[in-house]
């Protein structure tokens, strides 16, 4: 097996493994009592705190369906919302198997159903990440200025810098964007072949730029990442020992759980350690603090895998069609 082999097996198969791991270290740490309590805790949710943080997701997820159809409109493409809410969900499902593949297959969905040149389709998709950053850059600021000594005592522990993550992630966008600019204006013969696709890009990314409806856009952004602070605060309603935490303390939880998801796959495993790591640090026993986290997560991909893999099943049957 060569090392290009190699290195794409591990990228699928390490994040698994970690998810594995972590699994493993939060089920084993507990006593046998504490076990039966944590599966207590999760047994004993009211119906109705899953059905608002389920309604929550879908809604999330719809109307982030929502604002990717906007991105296509400047560059005078049209994308049924049928067709962009399933590729988001298809997308989210094939992030739970292969990190950062779902962006290919959102980009792919737009181009086989709907005719819109993959280039660009991937191009507003990379545009609505930069503008997530954003967000998220603003709410880690806001979690930081109201728990300030919790989080960074949490952040240390977990060897977590939330400032180089975020500045990581634009210093690639930025990479990739500028390499895309000096493909387009090269005039080497290697990049002749590849120009007209990444110009493609290029055109997706400043879509952004380019909206007649920007206020819309905003408005989307906001409400995506309104739900889902929502959700998470919400469901804290089905824990009679959370019920007096305040917003400060579930947004710093947010916050790290947020990050942890990129350490595996859909933050299997680890998701809920270190949402019931912050947790405890506000007084909330490990047991329910971790019952919290899996059963937020447990939600979050149950509706994930529902709804993404009914969407795999019902694209092929989608027949291209003016809006």
């Amino acid at each position: 097996m060569n090392h290009k082999k190699l290195l794409k097996y591990l990228k699928i198969f390490l994040p698994l493994a970690l998810g594995v791991f972590f699994i493993y270290y939060s089920y084993s740490k507990f006593s046998v009592q504490e076990r039966e309590t944590l599966i207590k805790n999760i047994s004993n949710i009211d119906s109705i705190w899953i059905v608002l943080t389920l309604t929550g997701g879908l809604l999330s997820h719809m109307s982030r369906a929502y604002r990717w159809k906007l991105l296509m409109q400047p560059m005078g493409y049209k994308i049924r919302f049928s067709t962009a809410f399933m590729g988001v969900m298809a997308g989210y499902l094939a992030n739970l198997g292969i990190p950062r593949s779902g962006e290919v297959l959102r980009g792919a969905t737009a181009a086989t159903y709907e005719n819109i040149p993959f280039q660009k389709a991937f191009g507003t998709i990379i545009a609505e990440r930069a503008v997530d950053v954003v967000v998220v850059l603003i709410i880690v600021t806001i979690a930081i200025l109201m728990q300030t000594q919790e989080l960074y005592l949490l952040f240390d522990k977990y060897d977590i810098n939330p400032w180089l993550s975020l500045l990581g992630i634009i210093v690639l966008i930025l990479i990739g964007v500028f390499t895309l600019i000096f493909i387009k204006k090269s005039d080497w013969f290697i990049f002749i072949k590849i120009k007209k696709f990444t110009t493609g890009i290029l055109e997706g990314v400043k879509s952004v730029f380019h909206m007649k409806k920007t206020g819309a856009f905003i408005a989307h952004t906001i409400f995506i990442w309104g739900m889902y602070i929502s959700m998470f605060f919400i469901l804290k309603f089905a824990f009679t020992e959370m019920y007096d935490l305040s917003f400060s303390t579930m947004l710093a939880a947010f916050v790290v759980g947020s990050f942890s998801m990129s350490i595996t796959s859909g933050g299997l495993g680890v998701y809920p350690v270190a949402v019931g790591a912050t947790l405890a640090l506000f007084g909330v026993s490990n047991e329910v603090g971790e019952a919290f986290g899996w059963t937020d997560w447990g939600l979050q991909t149950a509706l994930t895998v529902v709804i993404g893999g009914l969407s795999l099943l019902l694209l092929p049957l989608l027949k291209r069609k003016e809006d």
